[in-house]
């Protein structure tokens, strides 16, 4: 795979990051996404061109807005630099695979996704909905692209999957969790339901861990009891990332580990004794 097309899906992924910027801004808030222009929130002010490159603007501003000089949240820079970095981590996992369509529309939904929750606990439909149908439509142009149409109903399986299981857990105790994670929940298992529903898996558990111990440390530091409000979309984003990029060892030794015990194998490498 050649650097320039790394280099292309990174500079991409800081132009959609400035867009989920925008997103997390307005969506929220019922505002559009597309007009009025941006504009800095405590004064109005039109944001210039030279002023809304990414992440380089916000460092030769000094992190001010020019017109009023009140300090900009780097929660912009931050969402901008971080779609770029994963986008090219994608670009070198899948390469210029069928799929990777869907996986950047995918990892760009979760980012915001996960800025909403984290700044108000928020899991929007008008994000959930958008990414599913979009990345839908991508992993269709790839069933179409490679024949791989068998992929499509597992993908729909692990979507009605993870969106069941989350709605159970729901019902039985709704203080558990919001409505916006069992959406978010059927959102991970059609992007992930590609690779296989095992993916599914591990995202699910990985982001449950993460917020386990994150709740634990918080706890710990006396920064949080146990009626302690965490944005668990933001643990379940992660998850479905980190699965994305590095699941695929672990989901392959799982797979290899299952086919030993089904075989009646011995798990052991050792040297046979005597």
């Amino acid at each position: 795979m050649s650097s320039i097309f790394v280099i292309v899906v990174g500079l991409l992924g800081l132009a959609v990051g400035s867009f989920l910027n925008v997103a997390v801004s307005r969506v929220p808030a019922g505002l559009s996404v597309v007009r009025p222009r941006s504009a800095c929130p405590p004064c109005a002010t039109p944001i210039a061109a030279r002023d809304n490159i990414p992440v380089v603007s916000w460092l030769l501003l000094g992190r001010r807005c020019r017109a009023c000089r009140v300090p900009i949240p780097a929660r912009y820079p931050l969402v901008e630099a971080l779609t770029a970095l994963l986008f090219v981590a994608e670009a070198l996992r899948f390469g210029r695979s069928e799929v990777l369509p869907a996986v950047l529309v995918f990892t760009a939904g979760l980012l915001a996704l996960a800025a909403c929750d984290a700044e108000r606990f928020l899991l929007p439909r008008r994000l959930v909905y958008p990414t599913l149908g979009l990345t839908s439509a991508c992993l269709l142009a790839a069933a179409a692209a490679t024949g791989q149409w068998h992929r499509l109903g597992v993908t729909a399986a692990c979507g009605v999957g993870g969106f069941a299981v989350f709605f159970a857990l729901h019902w039985v105790r709704p203080a558990w969790l919001g409505f916006g994670d069992v959406r978010l929940a059927g959102l991970l298992g059609t992007g992930l339901g590609w690779l296989g529903p095992w993916y599914l898996v591990f995202a699910l558990l990985a982001g449950s861990v993460a917020g386990l111990l994150v709740g634990i440390a918080l706890m710990t530091a006396g920064r949080a009891t146990r009626r302690t409000r965490l944005p668990f979309g933001v643990f379940l984003a992660a998850g479905a990332i980190a699965a994305l990029l590095v699941g695929a060892p672990v989901v392959h030794w799982y797979e290899s580990v299952s086919d030993l015990n089904a075989t009646g194998a011995p798990l052991t490498t050792g040297p046979h004794q005597p």
